[in-house]
This record gives C-alpha cells, sequence and structure tokens, in this order.
C-alpha cells in the first residue's frame, strides 16, 4: 500500500509542472502586455526609454522559457511573486484560500448529509411521496446550472426578502460574528449543496436499491432479523461504500465551482481573486491561483485513489 501511495505522489509532480507550463505560456501567449496596466498610455508615450526600462527590469524581454523557469524557480523557494498593484500573492493567498476551503467544506458536508439521507429513504420507501420528490429535485439540481441558482437565490432571498445579504464574507460593523458568518454563507453554500445533493441522493437511491434487492440481505429477513436492522447494519453499511467513492470524487467539481459561485455572490475567494486577476490580465495572481486550484483536485484525485485501493486490493495491485 505504501508503495501505490508514493507513486501516485510523485505522479502528481510531473502533472503540476505541465499544468503550470501550460497555463503559463496560454496566458503570454494571449499577447496582452502587462506594461499596460502598469504605467498609463500617456506615459508610455512620453517615456519609452523609461517604459522600456522598467521592462528590462521585470525580465518581460526575456525569452518566455527563462522568464517560465525563473518564476517557477521563485516558487519553489517560496517567493510567489508579487501581483501587478504591488501586493505579495503570498499574502493575498493566505487570507482567501481559507474562505474558499471553508465554502466548499460546508457545501461537502451538508450536501453528504441530505443527499444520502434523502436517498437512503428514498429507496426504502421506494414509490413513495419522498422517492417521487427526491426523484424529481435530482434532475432539476443536475439539469440547472449553478450560477441561475445562486442568481435566483440572490434575487428571492436577498433583493425581494432581504434575509440574506448578497456579497462579501463578513460585516465589520456586525455585534455577532457567528450569526453575521452564517448570514454570508448561507446563499453561496446552499447554491453549491443544490447540484451535489441532486448527485449524491441519485446514487446513494439507486445503490441503496441494488444492495436491497441482493441475496444476502433476502438471507437477513428470512433469518427474522428486525427490519430497521437489516437497513442500518446490512443495507446502509455496503451501499455506502461506493457512495463515499462518488462523494470524493465531486470534490474537485465542488472546488472548481467554488469560482463561479465566488464571483456570483462576491464572495472574497480564492474563485473571484482569479476572476479579477483574468480580468485585469494579472499574469503573477493567475499563475498562482490556477495553480493552487489544480493542485487542489489533484490532492483530491489522489485521494480517491487511495480510498479506492483500500476498498479494492486490486486497484493498488494494477488489477
Amino acid at each position: 500500500m505504501l508503495k501505490f501511495i508514493l507513486k501516485k505522489l510523485l505522479f502528481m509532480i510531473p502533472m503540476l509542472l505541465v499544468i503550470s507550463f501550460i497555463v503559463y505560456m496560454g496566458l503570454r501567449a494571449t499577447g496582452v502586455d502587462p506594461i499596460n496596466f502598469l504605467v498609463s498610455p500617456d506615459v508610455i508615450a512620453a517615456n519609452p526609454e523609461n517604459v522600456e526600462a522598467l521592462r528590462e527590469s521585470l525580465g518581460l524581454n526575456d525569452p518566455l522559457i527563462v522568464q517560465y523557469f525563473r518564476w517557477l524557480g521563485g516558487c519553489l523557494q517560496g517567493d510567489l511573486g508579487y501581483s501587478l498593484d504591488g501586493t505579495p500573492i503570498a499574502q493575498t493567498i493566505a487570507i482567501r484560500l481559507p474562505y474558499t476551503l471553508e465554502l466548499s467544506g460546508y457545501a461537502l458536508l451538508f450536501s453528504a448529509i441530505i443527499g444520502i439521507g434523502i436517498g437512503i429513504v428514498s429507496a426504502i420507501r421506494q414509490n413513495g411521496v419522498i422517492d417521487y420528490i427526491g426523484r424529481i429535485l435530482a434532475v432539476v439540481g443536475q439539469a440547472v446550472p449553478q450560477f441561475l441558482v445562486g442568481i435566483l437565490l440572490i434575487l428571492i432571498f436577498a433583493i425581494n426578502l432581504g434575509w440574506f445579504p448578497t456579497a462579501n464574507r463578513v460585516d465589520p460593523n456586525a455585534t455577532n460574528a457567528f450569526v453575521d458568518a452564517f448570514m454570508h454563507l448561507f446563499l453561496p453554500v446552499t447554491t453549491l449543496t443544490i447540484g451535489m445533493v441532486a448527485v449524491l441522493m441519485r446514487y446513494a437511491r439507486n445503490t441503496m436499491l441494488d444492495v436491497l434487492n441482493s441475496d444476502y440481505i433476502k438471507t437477513a429477513r428470512s433469518k427474522g432479523i428486525p427490519e430497521w436492522k437489516v437497513y442500518l447494519k446490512h443495507g446502509f453499511r455496503n451501499a455506502m461504500k461506493p457512495v463515499l467513492v462518488i462523494l470524493m470524487f465531486r470534490i474537485p467539481t465542488l472546488i472548481g465551482g467554488s469560482v463561479v459561485i465566488e464571483t456570483v455572490f462576491s464572495y472574497p475567494g480564492i474563485g473571484i481573486t482569479m476572476t479579477n486577476a483574468i480580468t485585469s490580465s494579472d499574469y503573477p495572481v493567475v499563475l498562482v491561483t490556477t495553480l493552487i486550484i489544480a493542485a487542489t483536485m489533484l490532492i483530491c484525485s489522489f485521494m480517491v485513489d487511495v480510498f479506492n485501493a483500500l476498498l479494492d486490493p486490486r486497484v493498488r495491485l494494477d488489477g
């Protein structure tokens, strides 16, 4: 098992290098000159010599491959560089990244509880009221884009009803920090949760139905085991293994989806930081934020592989 884990960890290193190289070259291939965002057009026209000196000092005249390895070397040494406005990128990441992890973590927790719970009840009460409602919600939740769900929640609960704020993470004038954090997190967390609930509900229901129709469940019932014990001990425990794998597979999607949701709700996480950097062509910030999101997704994929290997030895034996 240790060999399998080390192999997967070592495989992540070239993956991150390839992703960073593609993103770096892709951004520079857009043809947008960072100098245009550092110096006004009037200054560029009036002082071309000083502008050229600035370009030379920033290393923008060097070949792209040289610029890439200079940037990569700095990252490996812990120097993430500076944004075009002079702010240290490491400082920005240290502030914004925990907010994104908080948003995604709450969405993952609530979607797992709600989605798996409704899916299991729907399977136990097949063709009942909860089952029909759950199936309808699952279809709607997967069909409607997350950004549209977020906009609808803002229109209903923030603008029309005025129950929740529409932006930011905290209110500096709030008297109760816990309640204020809850109010700001409720709508974005709900938006991310809805899509996840739809997926987990469907898989939990189908998996539980397969388990309940298996031979060992029929054998347990024939032995006179109480129905609740059949569902809990024999059904739920065996149905959760593939559902947990699906849950872990959805974590990268959740992290990626938070970029859109943070933009919709002006939530000050790593997603909106990357969006603003792309809008302003702030290459250093775009590179670092993209690399962080890619690394997060690779780590989630690594966790899925390890979890699969723990459940099925054939995976780690390349069976």
